[in-house]
């Protein structure tokens, strides 16, 4: 073993100082321990990356449309929320403090005078006796029309198209004396199962006849802008294949009407559920009336009791408001169905 003093590698080779710069102003080559790690990040761009991210601002386009958005949300809540206000008060206290006005109590009794003396359960019964049938009959009878008018070409399936979309511009109003008079008239003969007095006044197949045949120029209208975005080829493979017309209509175009005669079914069930006017005109029964006009009975001769109105009212929203939560979906496509072929 040799006595002389070992020298430091980092002395020979320069300790302390960066190594020369390649020749040519090339990029120095990377140490071979460190090219497994990532490649080095400049200070700058680690900066940018770490910084805070700016802020989006707020368009005032879009705080317009929230605005009239929450605003039309109110202005239609509102009278919701001020017949449950005034269905849980008394009439006593309307009378004495008004309408406008903190309640000295809220209670319940409302909604139960409004159950009995409207009798609503039977209200609820007969709704739906006029309802049910009338809503079955319409889209049967209207998907039967829009079929003949838009998968086959006949000399007047225009005006046909046209006579029941120029239904839907008749108001109701302008047919009602000549309509009472045919009510009344004896010679019709409506057979026992149907009238128990041989008329159509005073009758659930009154109504529901007067509801078929005014809704039925709507449910044509979206029907036939439906089923043109049905391709003809199906109906024309399935008249090749010896299918009749009737077969076609029930097993080809029904099954793709679906989503058309669900969005139809709950706009027309909300439609004749809430008449009003037809069966306070053509009935005079109190027991064979639907609920909207049911509530009729809890008016007096001399004196309404608002307060009641309004709790038999909301008795009355609560199936529609039912029907709606189920088919919600359905119910909001209804709103654009027909809009636009493609």
């Amino acid at each position: 073993m040799s006595d002389e003093p070992t020298v430091p590698l980092e002395s020979v080779n320069g300790a302390g100082k960066d190594p020369p710069p390649p020749m040519g102003g090339a990029t120095p080559l990377r140490d071979l321990d460190d090219m497994s790690g990532p490649p080095p990040v400049r200070a700058e761009r680690r900066a940018v990356v770490a910084g805070p991210k700016p802020r989006r601002r707020i368009r005032k386009r879009r705080i317009t449309i929230y605005a009239f958005l929450i605003s039309i949300t109110l202005v239609w809540a509102l009278p919701l929320l001020w017949a449950v206000y005034t269905s849980l008060r008394l009439d006593s206290d309307t009378t004495h403090n008004g309408y406008f006005s903190l309640p000295t109590g809220l209670t319940f009794d409302n909604f139960v005078t409004a159950w009995s003396g409207a009798n609503i359960p039977q209200a609820y019964l007969n709704t739906l006796i006029v309802t049910i049938p009338a809503v079955i009959i319409t889209l049967v009878i209207a998907s039967m029309v829009a079929f003949a008018v838009t998968k086959f070409s006949w000399r007047f399936n225009l005006i046909v198209l046209m006579m029941f979309t120029a239904g839907n511009l008749l108001p109701q109003q302008v047919i009602i004396l000549p309509l009472f008079h045919l009510y009344l008239w004896a010679a019709l003969h409506i057979p026992a199962p149907l009238s128990d007095n041989g008329l159509l006044y005073d009758q659930y197949i009154g109504i529901i006849i007067i509801h078929i045949v005014f809704q039925m120029g709507f449910c044509v209208f979206v029907l036939s802008n439906y089923m043109k975005t049905l391709s003809k080829e199906l109906t024309e493979a399935a008249l090749v294949d010896g299918a009749g017309v009737l077969r076609i209509w029930a097993e080809i175009i029904m099954p793709l009407c679906r989503p058309a005669l669900a969005a139809l079914a709950t706009l027309e069930f909300t439609f004749i559920y809430n008449d009003f006017f037809w069966a306070l005109i053509l009935m005079k029964s109190g027991d064979k009336r639907p609920i909207t006009s049911a509530l009729q009975n809890l008016n007096g001769m001399f004196y309404s009791n608002y307060n009641q109105l309004a709790a038999g009212a909301l008795l009355a929203a609560i199936p529609t408001i039912l029907v709606f939560f189920a088919l919600q979906r359905y119910f909001v496509n209804g709103l654009t169905l027909g809009s636009s072929k493609g």
